[in-house]
């Protein structure tokens, strides 16, 4: 079952960021590039190394607040050329912290975003303050907590040079670890005559992958009520062979394709490389794709599409 924790107030569901004047530009370019990344709440790529200390006591907490910001001002520099992959009109984050201790008090997405000079959505998880969390599976043991009492947050994200409308929160079920909430969220944009709706999911890594595929039964429910071109995008934890080909399956099947060979590593760790991250997509033409390698301020590589603009 899952944990009840009290609810979020309507002000907490989605924190929207101001716009610069010059951002909020007319659509003319014939693609849209689209850029999803786990930043890891910008504080490296160790995710192994770093659990290990931390169990041995060395936190290396007192460079924090320097480290965290000189890593966003990395992705902002990666995100602004072209050295790695295309300037991305619109980038999805997922564990983008605000304000929290493992992030030396930096709200990412916003920061990020006042890099870029872009607007932004971030949709707060909704941490339980003061319920310690349940054990997990050794190897999803690695990762820095956020504190049982911390007033921060994580959450996902949505960095936009273009209006975003009908901008949404999607709460997924979740069983595995109460803990940590598992979100989405949505929001569309124009596209010429057409509307872009645009779904931004981080899957739960604890879940058997008969929990992961409920989570994707509510976002494939979420995406069902957009009838035009979608495209979902995310950090969806398949960390085995099985998980991505059952991923993979599920969203064929509700008539979602996807331009990245099954396989591809997108995560890394101790050595070890993963296809964690995907993009999906319906009604919509593809014409190029990448892996941002290697850019190192997360266990996770941002991963990307140009989308043809009719």
């Amino acid at each position: 079952m899952a944990t009840a924790i009290p609810p979020l107030k309507d002000s907490e569901k989605l924190e929207f960021g101001a716009l610069e004047p010059h951002a909020n530009a007319n659509r003319t370019s014939s693609k849209l590039v689209v850029a999803s990344y786990n930043i890891r709440y910008a504080v490296g790529r160790f995710l192994i190394s770093s659990g290990l200390l931390r169990k041995l006591g060395i936190s290396g907490n007192s460079k924090r607040v320097h480290q965290v910001g000189e890593n966003i001002r990395r992705v902002a520099e990666v995100l602004s050329s072209t050295k790695l992959m295309p300037i991305p009109d619109v980038v999805a984050l997922q564990e983008a912290d605000k304000q929290t201790t493992r992030s030396g008090g930096h709200h990412v997405a916003r920061e990020l975003a006042e890099a870029l000079r872009v607007s932004w959505v971030h949709a707060p998880a909704g941490i339980p303050r003061g319920q310690p969390p349940v054990a997990r599976q050794w190897w999803l043991d690695f990762e820095e907590q956020i504190g049982l009492h911390d007033t921060g947050d994580t959450g996902v994200a949505l960095l936009s040079r273009y209006p975003l409308e009908e901008v949404t929160r999607i709460d997924l079920p979740w069983h595995e670890c109460p803990w940590r909430p598992r979100l989405a969220m949505a929001a569309t944009i124009s596209l010429g005559n057409n509307k872009l709706r645009i779904l931004n999911a981080h899957v739960d890594p604890h879940a058997v992958i008969g929990g992961q595929l409920e989570q994707l039964e509510v976002l494939a429910a979420a995406a069902e009520k957009h009838s035009g071109p979608t495209l979902l995008v995310g950090d969806f934890n398949t960390l085995s062979k099985r998980k991505c080909a059952e991923t993979r399956a599920f969203m064929e099947g509700r008539g979602f394709q996807t331009p990245i060979p099954t396989g591809t590593p997108t995560w890394r760790g101790a050595g070890i490389r993963l296809h964690a991250d995907w993009i999906f997509y319906r009604d919509l033409k593809i014409t190029n794709w990448g892996v941002a390698r290697p850019l190192n301020v997360s266990d996770h590589w941002p991963i990307w599409a140009e989308i043809a603009v009719e």
